[in-house]
């Protein structure tokens, strides 16, 4: 008997020895703590957290397996040892893995489900190397690109893999209201402080959307009134003395909410680094106001409006430029003063239906002086759309009826007309009324398919269909696979679109009735999500294949003092991948890398039958990002680094010029650290461009003689070279550092 006892407290003992303590704690992608999370241990132990998202248990030592969930989370397995203790363990939102998106099908449907591929961006991802305007924000995004176009006054737009920016259609809000005109200078108008989120498809999105978005769509989103926050300011300031104050506010008044936001941005510290007599970067003095106002209906109806109005004085050239000499020949400069006015409005009617009016309105007033060349112009858009959706059991039906009307006017032959011998004034005025259906199938929770068909009726060019086909297959919950079929067209307004014919160094041929251009785009897109043991990595291939057929190009080469523009005889090819890895790890730290392959070229048909290879101008064949954050959570502080890397490109170089017909690759480095100091105040500063790239010197040719006076000198010009901002692949700022708070009531 004594022995049986001995033998059990023995065990006993040796049982009691073996069990340790464990501490867990678990925290969301941001590092904040989740509280009430389920834990299960071996499928018998069962504990949760408390309020702190924190809890300790006694288990046997050695390895075993867990189980997390939490409501609104992703449930998560993984094995641990008791070696280990405490262990902290981190989960991924379902709204991230699962949030709403309506680019694609113009109805709200879960990224997850969408048959389109999209990219969401969201204020957090803004933060990492901030920016006054969306146009700085994008350059962060896998397979786009900020072109600059002008060494003098830094105009730019928005390639998506490798197309130029006249190619991409920006909305805010669904509404195309930014584009022809504004696309010059209408994206630095646009605050990011006042964005909710950005969606972007890569690939032709005509069949909802219409001409011009051909290349792909960046439907900007603002923030709703009634989840906006109270009060927001953001302020910051460069070493380049760059002045940027953002401000927002939201009210509640009974049913109706509203948000008003202001930004304003300065910059007028001339700078030449390079030494050159030009202004290394714009001068800028800019001022939006956002509005929004939102009613709250029965039923969820939709009732909203929103109001934009922006201002920009800008101006770049000599360093001894004044706003005297504008519009002169004395000293050489390029002042833009810029007016626009933009309304959005979204109505959904009381029927049984679902039906919405969408509408949207703007004015663009542009006054410009380039050297001694005046530009004034005028464009006003009114677009109304109807959409009608409804559900039919598995089938998610949806068509609408648009127009759209453009009216176009300027000082150049753009706008004017030969009658009798005398010219006279002509403006554009483009009435295009289209029509598309769409019908979105849900076969299975991982399986969907999206057909539809859009026609659109120009003046000119008569009837343009744009279908499309897009299909996602999910054959786990781990991988995603989306095929799209599509195409696109395009009515090109070359003053409009094309800076370069308006720096006065060129003049602007148009060899014959230009026709519109058409493409046609075919992708894949696989998504594989890994669940490992230090977090979750997300990997995202999209390969796509884009064919045109008429397209224009703006010719440089043909003659130093023209820019001819006409259809291409032949066709042209964008082909390439896109590929992004992103790894989140248990503890804060984030991890996004991107690369692209480009491979764009064009066949033009020869007199004899045969073809000639080409490459366009300023696009990169190879191009990466990075991003890397890691949050320090004793000292409440997190660590941003970011940065954008390019192969060479073709540039647009003179007869017998002596600079390379090739860019440089270069690559721009950021850091950013931000300190929180409570719940509402944060203070932030950072470095861009680390280690000060910048262009060549020389890429303004001539420019101690922008109006060619000594041009025909044979002895110092021999080789009869012009005047020629044009010449420029990247900004030329170099490092610069920068400081900013950040102050926000709930």
């Amino acid at each position: 008997m004594y022995k049986i006892i001995g033998v059990l407290s023995l065990f006993i003992s040796f049982a009691v020895q073996s069990q340790v303590r464990v501490e867990f704690s678990v925290f969301d992608a941001d590092g904040a703590v989740i509280p009430y999370v389920d834990l299960r241990i071996d499928s018998a132990v069962f504990v949760q957290t408390n309020e702190l998202g924190k809890v300790s248990t006694i288990v046997n030592s050695g390895s075993h397996n867990l189980e997390l969930s939490a409501f609104g989370y992703r449930d998560k397995q993984v094995i641990f040892s008791t070696s280990q203790s405490p262990i902290a363990y981190s989960l991924t939102s379902i709204k991230e893995l699962d949030e709403v998106v309506i680019s694609g099908t113009l109805s709200e449907v879960s990224k997850s489900k969408s048959p389109v591929a999209i990219t969401v961006l969201r204020p957090a991802f803004f933060k990492k190397n901030p920016s006054p305007s969306i146009f700085g924000v994008i350059e962060q995004v896998n397979g786009i690109r900020t072109q600059m176009n002008c060494n003098v006054c830094n105009t730019g737009d928005i390639h998506i893999n490798g197309m130029e920016g006249a190619y991409t259609m920006i909305t805010i809000d669904g509404m195309p209201i930014v584009g022809g005109l504004s696309t010059v200078y209408g994206l630095q108008g646009i605050p990011s402080s006042l964005i909710e989120r950005i969606e972007i498809i890569k690939g032709p999105a005509s069949t909802l959307y219409g001409s011009e978005a051909v290349g792909g769509l960046i439907n900007v989103i603002t923030q709703n009134p009634n989840s906006s926050k109270k009060l927001n300011l953001d302020m910051s300031l460069s070493s380049y003395l760059e002045n940027n104050i953002d401000f927002g506010t939201s009210v509640q008044l009974g049913r109706v909410s509203t948000l008003l936001g202001v930004n304003y941005f300065k910059y007028d510290n001339p700078t030449d680094f390079n030494g050159d007599n030009f202004t290394d970067l714009t001068l800028q003095n800019r001022i939006s106001i956002f509005n929004k106002w939102n009613i709250k209906r029965s039923k969820n109806r939709i009732a909203n409006v929103a109001f934009r109005y922006v201002y920009e004085d800008r101006w770049g050239g000599e360093m001894q430029w004044t706003k005297a000499h504008r519009g002169g020949d004395a000293v050489y400069g390029e002042s833009i003063w810029t007016s626009r006015y933009e309304f959005i409005g979204n109505y959904q009617f009381p029927f049984k239906e679902r039906i919405i009016l969408q509408t949207s309105a703007s004015s663009h007033e542009q006054n410009s002086a380039y050297g001694d060349l005046k530009f004034d112009a005028t464009q006003k858009i009114i677009f109304n759309q109807l959409n009608w959706s409804k559900e039919l059991g598995k089938n998610n039906l949806s068509a609408g009826l648009a127009y759209r009307h453009t009216f176009y006017d300027d000082n150049t032959v753009a706008t004017s007309e030969l009658l009798d011998n005398i010219l006279l004034n002509h403006p554009s005025v483009i009435g295009l009324p289209g029509a598309f259906i769409q019908n979105l199938t849900f076969f299975s929770e991982r399986s969907q398919l999206l057909m539809g068909m859009r026609v659109d009726y120009h003046p000119i060019h008569g009837s343009v269909l744009s279908p499309r086909f897009n299909y996602k297959n999910s054959p786990s919950d781990k991988v995603d696979m989306r095929f799209a079929l599509g195409n696109g067209f395009r009515v090109v307004n070359l003053f409009a679109e094309e800076h370069a014919a308006l720096t006065g160094a060129r003049e602007v041929i148009i060899k014959e009735t230009l026709n519109p251009e058409t493409c046609y785009n075919a992708s894949f897109n696989l998504t594989r999500r890994i669940f490992t043991r230090l977090g979750m990595l997300t990997l995202d291939g999209h390969l796509f294949y884009t064919y045109f057929t008429n397209k224009i190009n703006p010719n440089y080469e043909e003659d130093d003092d023209k820019i001819i523009y006409e259809n291409l005889n032949g066709y042209a090819i964008y082909r390439g991948l896109n590929i992004d890895a992103r790894y989140k790890f248990e503890f804060p730290l984030t991890i996004n890398l991107g690369f692209s392959l480009l491979d764009a070229f064009q066949m033009i048909k020869m007199s004899e039958g045969s073809y000639s290879k080409g490459y366009p101008m300023l696009t990169e064949r190879v191009s990466s990002t990075a991003a890397i954050s890691y949050h320090f959570r004793k000292s409440k502080m997190t660590l941003d680094y970011t940065s954008v890397s390019y192969g060479k490109m073709r540039l647009p170089i003179l007869e017998n010029d002596f600079r390379p017909a090739y860019s440089q690759p270069f690559a721009i480095h950021n850091l950013k650290l931000t300190k929180a100091i409570n719940q509402k105040f944060d203070l932030y500063l950072g470095i861009k461009n680390i280690f000060n790239f910048r262009p060549p010197a020389n890429s303004i040719m001539r420019p101690f003689d922008p109006f060619d006076r000594e041009v025909d000198d044979p002895v110092n010009n021999p080789f009869g070279y012009t005047f020629d901002p044009s010449y420029v692949y990247a900004p030329n700022q170099g490092t610069r550092g920068y400081f900013g708070l950040t102050f926000h009531l709930e």
